[in-house]
């Protein structure tokens, strides 16, 4: 018969065994980082602090898009110029008896939709084709006057123009009128365009404002944009607006309020925003001493003289229990596509084996009394 000291040997050497392999749901620190003790480590660790912020600060950004900058603003006409495409309303005023441009009846003539060809000319009779793309509506007007007054001194002349779709820009989404739209003058820009819209929708998370000219493509956020009045670009005929909501996102794993893709709420993420934005970290499992962010840099970003990174794999790491800790999470930016990893408290390991022992002995006490009942 089993003695009741031998039994609970037993079942603690058992418990011990099994703790070894007690689930979890976050590596240690000391695990995550084994590695770069060895002789050849193949990610650099670097510990944060606020005495060398300045100069991760200064290292290549991660995780930005294939964009071109964002155009500065500049002032144009502030009435149409004519495009090609655009049609001219021409009304020629002529009070000569024997005029070659009117009728006796009739003092003026008109020519309307007269279309502004791929050349930028238009065809007025007697004086062939006029140049008036690049023009005001006004200067073409004193054009062809110049013209016409070579064969009918007392001629007038009045111009209106229509605007062609060579003569517009569309806006694609995140308005509420999203559309092509002529342009009023040459003086449109982005922010007036925005306006004309419907503005942006807000249920959009951290806009996203995009120029697309010709084969280049700008961005700006929104928030940019309306904070710095050198960014209202100046529109041209054919540019495309695009509004979306900001994709950029890091990935929040370990011991902490949730695990999951976290899209960023505005354009900048400090690593104190990240862990708020996933939950905090988990109260009993994480280790405050052991928060991580983990990044890689294109290789030629790398640099062995402390300007950049020297490895393309680097693990920063965070000491939350301490001001400097602090601090210097408060001033750490988290970029795009980096992962934020809680990792757990080795007392939280001892704590659930100590916690399935002491189960374990209260049912062998239990196991014990039972024996002694039926000996």
């Amino acid at each position: 018969m089993l003695r009741p000291h031998s039994f609970l040997s037993a079942l603690c050497a058992a418990l011990l065994l099994a703790s070894c392999t007690i689930p979890r749901g976050a590596a240690l620190q000391s695990e995550v980082l084994e590695e770069s003790n060895s002789e050849v480590p193949t990610f650099q660790v670097v510990s944060v602090t606020r005495a060398n912020m300045p100069a991760i600060a200064s290292w290549p950004k991660t995780g930005d898009r294939n964009t071109t900058g964002w155009p500065a603003t500049s002032s144009g006409y502030d009435s149409n110029v004519i495009h090609t495409g655009d049609k001219l309303n021409i009304t020629i005023w002529d009070s000569e008896e024997n005029s070659l441009l009117t009728n006796t009846a009739e003092k003026s003539t008109n020519l309307n939709g007269v279309e502004v060809g791929p050349n930028g000319s238009i065809f007025v009779p007697y004086i062939n084709m006029v140049q008036v793309r690049g023009l005001t509506p006004q200067m073409a007007r004193g054009r062809i006057q110049d013209r016409l007054v070579q064969i009918a001194p007392s001629a007038q002349v009045q111009v209106s123009l229509e605007q062609g779709r060579g003569s517009s820009v569309d806006l694609v989404g995140g308005v509420s009128r999203p559309g092509a739209f002529t342009m009023p003058s040459r003086n449109y820009k982005v922010l007036g365009l925005i306006a004309d819209g419907g503005g942006i929708s807000p249920a959009i998370r951290n806009p996203q404002v995009r120029l697309i000219r010709g084969g280049t493509t700008y961005e700006t956020s929104a928030s940019l944009l309306l904070r710095d009045g050198q960014r209202n670009a100046l529109l041209q005929p054919g540019d495309t607006v695009i509004i979306e909501q900001d994709d950029k996102s890091f990935t929040a794993i370990g011991a902490s309020g949730s695990e999951d893709l976290v899209y960023f709420p505005k354009d900048d993420l400090s690593a104190m925003e990240a862990i708020a934005l996933m939950g905090g970290l988990s109260d009993g499992r994480a280790d405050p001493k052991g928060v991580l962010v983990l990044r890689e840099y294109p290789v030629r970003h790398l640099r062995s003289d402390g300007t950049a990174p020297e490895m393309q794999q680097v693990v920063f790491t965070f000491d939350l229990t301490s001001a400097d800790g602090l601090f210097a999470a408060r001033n750490f930016h988290v970029n795009p596509d980096d992962t934020v990893y809680a990792t757990e408290a080795s007392l939280t390991r001892t704590q659930a084996v100590m916690g399935i022992i002491g189960s374990a002995f209260g049912l062998g006490q239990s196991a014990i009394r039972t024996t002694n009942v039926l000996n």
